[in-house]
Formats: structure tokens, C-alpha cells, sequence
């Protein structure tokens, strides 16, 4: 089955710390643990961990992986997936990547990538086939 997802998410926590001390002429690195909660095609809840280098001009990178769990148009499980993305001017956005062999439920045999933008509202697509 494949299938195109959309969906928006709202942001329920983020608790963002540093990991190496930022010295004068050293970006700052940040490490964040985020929860989300999802409507539309997906309806669930969500946790990621980011990790994060930001740059004079307030502009950031960030990788991370998030776990997904809840209800994929109809079908049950969980997803996790793989966060490559830049923030800059206000918004957030990423490419992301089903993680195979790490999903569970109806998904479990998931693949499949897609996007989000957060600009501070949030949007994903993905395009999933299991």
C-alpha cells in the first residue's frame, strides 16, 4: 500500500540545553527533547531528539530522530524517522526519512520520506508505502 500523508503538529514541550560551552568564536551546540502532538491523516503524539549548532547570524542546523506513534490513515503503529533540517528567519524545515526495521504496529514494514515545516506552525508530509 503506498500512500501520501499530511498533517499539522503542535509543539507540547521543548526542553533545549546546551552540550559543549559556548566559548567566544564558537558556535553554539544544543541538544533538544521535543514532544508533539499530530491531527489530520496522522493522529498521535510524538518524541524527538534534535541535536543542533547554531551560527553567529541566529541561523541553525539540526539532525535528529523521532518516534511517531498513533493512527497513520487507519492504520496503527509507530513510525521513526530521520530529521536532516536548517532553521533560519523563523522557520524550520527538514527532509525526512522512514527509518526501516524500526517501526511497529500496522507499519512496521514501512519506508518512505517527506517533509515538515515549522514557521512556528507545524506541517508534515510524508510519502509512506508498507
Amino acid at each position: 500500500m503506498q500512500t501520501r500523508l499530511s498533517a499539522k503538529f503542535d509543539v507540547k514541550s521543548w526542553d533545549e540545553t546546551p552540550f559543549e560551552d559556548k566559548d567566544p568564536g564558537l558556535s553554539k551546540m544544543t541538544r533538544a527533547l521535543v514532544m508533539k502532538e499530530y491531527s489530520g491523516d496522522i493522529e498521535g503524539s510524538s518524541t524527538t531528539q534534535w541535536l543542533m549548532a547554531y551560527v553567529e547570524d541566529g541561523s541553525a542546523r539540526f539532525v535528529g530522530l523521532e518516534r511517531i506513534t498513533g493512527r497513520f490513515s487507519g492504520e496503527d503503529g509507530s513510525l521513526v524517522l530521520e530529521h536532516v533540517g536548517s532553521y533560519k528567519e523563523g522557520t524550520a524545515r527538514a527532509t525526512l526519512t522512514v527509518i526501516e526495521g524500526a517501526n511497529s504496529g500496522e507499519l512496521e514494514t514501512a519506508t518512505g520520506a517527506g517533509e515538515f515545516v515549522a514557521d512556528p506552525s507545524g506541517s508534515v508530509t510524508l510519502e509512506l508505502a508498507w
